[in-house]
């Protein structure tokens, strides 16, 4: 390495915003701005966004980092874009967008996914591509256009992911890479290429599509047109980057066998990395090619994790609101310190956390959120209790169908809001009987675009590599052995819960 300090961007591209961080190659971060879009939902269920939107932060964000930093431009050696995954982009022959991108949260698509499931068949469908036919996928979005804006699909020359358009803008390439392209439904995710049989059933042109890579490859250099608007030399090298989970993998280092994130945000996901490609074939969890070249990743996703607590916290806590504002606390740590007060197992009382229906490993919309046990003894503090340990269950039910299918964690990182509260993470290193760390660095998906630029660019040789040399973890809390066999008991009494109620919770879906 020179003398000179050198430097890697790693550009977040979010739903409310994008953040572009600079870093020193040792990981440390040395400016980072971000600039938030709006999201437009013309019907109900629709969500749609504008890819000049998307552009214009990130070319104004990467300006304002190396105004920031003062960094010389010549030493940033490399750029990496994560994104929000599976939104769908449509250019012309000029590369001119034609309509704003249908998003990743968009729901206007069942009567698609049912075509597609019909004609490719659910066992093929969930083999080649390794999920089955989901609303919030790209391939829906293609057969939808195609069948109501067939004056739009007529134009249409390229279909590119949210940051395939921002690598497009920098670059004038049409590029996108593996970790991405697994959530379009259009790639044979065993053998990392587009499936020529799926597009030949949905009849797709793939000439439409972008050239493929992998994650650390690059894929194309900043032109001269881009490097005056960013501020960027002319010439540097841009990278494959990754989907958002998978750049979040890479950023806190889960490149190995062996290890795993739970993030609990609004929603939960158990993360882990697989050396090998293996497919729930009730499609229960996904998988998906990972950032790291030849491993892939198995991922779960629940809908009310965090979103639970805040419901609780909304609904019943008030006083706790009024008395953390007066302490200049946050309410959930006075939550946990109640929570606390409760025996594990909440007197007795057991949680479902189905609050928006759910997804892994259940895929049931009419599924509700469940209070099982409540007696006359049970206080606000057992609720709150129960409410964690049922939020808890539900990863743990997901990270069984992750052993189930032989991708086992030796330890756990914990992310996400939730992940922040020491007592909720013992729980889960109770619960699970794994030990349970955090991350020292905060920056995800923008730092794990950065490795990926330093291993394209040849700062760091490989990505494992590269994790093991920047990524610091804090001190692990290993479970309580008592403990694991007390929640035990509750957590084999709540997984028969759902089954018991599950023909209950159409019924009251149906009134």
């Amino acid at each position: 390495m020179s003398s000179q300090k050198e430097y890697l961007l790693g550009i977040d591209l979010g739903t409310s915003g994008t953040k572009t961080v600079l870093f020193d190659t040792d990981g440390n971060a040395v400016a980072s701005a971000l600039v938030e879009y709006p999201m437009y939902q013309p019907k109900n269920g629709w969500a749609e966004q504008d890819p000049k939107d998307w552009w214009n932060a990130a070319r104004d964000t990467i300006r304002q980092v190396l105004e920031d930093s003062g960094a010389d431009p010549a030493a940033v050696k490399g750029l990496g874009i994560s994104g929000q995954m599976h939104g769908l982009v449509m250019l012309d022959e000029n590369g001119e967008v034609l309509r704003n991108s249908i998003i990743w949260c968009d729901q206007r698509t069942q009567a698609e996914c049912d075509e597609i499931t019909e004609k490719i068949g659910k066992e093929r469908l969930i083999e080649i591509t390794a999920n089955p036919a989901l609303t919030g996928f790209t391939a829906g979005k293609i057969l939808w256009v195609r069948k109501n804006e067939p004056e739009i699909y007529e134009k249409c020359r390229h279909i590119l992911l949210p940051k395939d358009y921002v690598r497009y803008m920098l670059t004038g390439e049409f590029a996108t890479e593996v970790s991405d392209a697994s959530g379009m439904q259009l790639l044979d995710v065993k053998n990392r290429c587009w499936s020529r049989e799926v597009l030949e059933k949905l009849e797709i042109d793939p000439s439409l599509l972008a050239k493929m890579y992998e994650s650390p490859e690059v894929t194309g250099t900043v032109t001269a047109e881009a490097a005056a608007l960013t501020g960027l030399k002319e010439g540097t090298p841009v990278v494959g980057g990754a989907g958002d989970n998978a750049a979040a993998a890479v950023g806190t280092g889960v490149v190995e066998e062996g290890k795993a994130f739970t993030t609990l945000g609004t929603s939960g996901v158990v993360f882990a990395h697989s050396d090998s490609v293996t497919i729930d074939p009730k499609g229960r969890v996904h998988t998906f090619c990972s950032a790291v070249p030849g491993c892939w990743t198995v991922m779960s996703c629940t809908l009310s994790a965090g979103l639970s607590l805040k419901w609780f916290r909304d609904t019943f806590c008030g006083e706790e609101k009024a008395v953390a504002a007066g302490m200049g606390v946050d309410p959930y740590y006075l939550m946990d310190k109640q929570a606390e007060k409760s025996p594990i197992g909440a007197n007795r009382l057991i949680y479902l956390p189905y609050l928006m229906g759910e997804r892994s490993p259940l895929l049931d919309p009419s599924a509700r959120g469940v209070f099982f046990g409540l007696s006359a003894i049970h206080t606000k503090y057992d609720m709150l209790r129960a409410v964690m340990e049922g939020v808890i269950y539900s990863q743990r039910e997901c990270l069984d169908i992750l052993r189930g299918m032989g991708v086992v964690s030796s330890e756990m990182l914990a992310c996400g809001g939730g992940g922040s509260s020491p007592f909720w993470r013992q729980m889960m290193a109770d619960v699970y009987g794994l030990p349970v760390k955090t991350v020292a660095n905060k920056e995800g998906p923008a730092l794990g675009a950065a490795i990926l630029a330093g291993v394209g660019a040849g700062v760091y040789k490989s990505v494992p590599e590269a994790c093991r040399q920047v990524i610091h973890v804090n001190p692990a809390q290993p479970p309580i052995g008592e403990n694991h066999w007390q929640y035990e008991k509750y957590y084999e009494i709540y997984r028969s819960l759902y089954p018991a109620l599950k023909e209950s919770f159409s019924s009251l879906a149906a009134l």
